[in-house]
């Protein structure tokens, strides 16, 4: 593991404790206990702050929204017990390939 991904994976490794082990003050175990229809609400949220971040131009601004935009994807992982090495995985199976070609091998 690097230095880039061993941040993400410490969270993601709080986010499947919460998980487990849900305390009330726990942000992460409330989105959990309310379902997938709730944490897709909030990466959608997140998703579209990002878009108006990056509109807005503000580098501290884009680089907070997508800080949240990560950590709600890694809680929508989590809830599918995906760990983010899979993810990694398919973005190394893709380097070097033209997005072109990769989205066509998937028809």
């Amino acid at each position: 593991m690097n230095n880039n991904d061993d941040i993400l994976q410490a969270v993601y490794q709080v986010i499947l404790g919460r998980k487990a082990q849900p305390a009330e003050s726990s942000y992460t175990a409330s989105l959990m206990q309310k379902g997938i229809d709730k944490i897709l609400k909030k990466v959608g949220e997140e998703a579209t702050e990002v878009v108006i971040a990056a509109k807005g131009g503000q580098r501290d601004e884009i680089v907070y929204e997508t800080a949240d935009l990560f950590f709600h994807l890694l809680v929508m992982l989590g809830y599918h017990d995906i760990p983010p090495e899979e993810v990694y995985n398919e973005l190394r199976r893709r380097f070097g390939t033209s997005g072109i070609e990769e989205k066509a091998s998937r028809s």
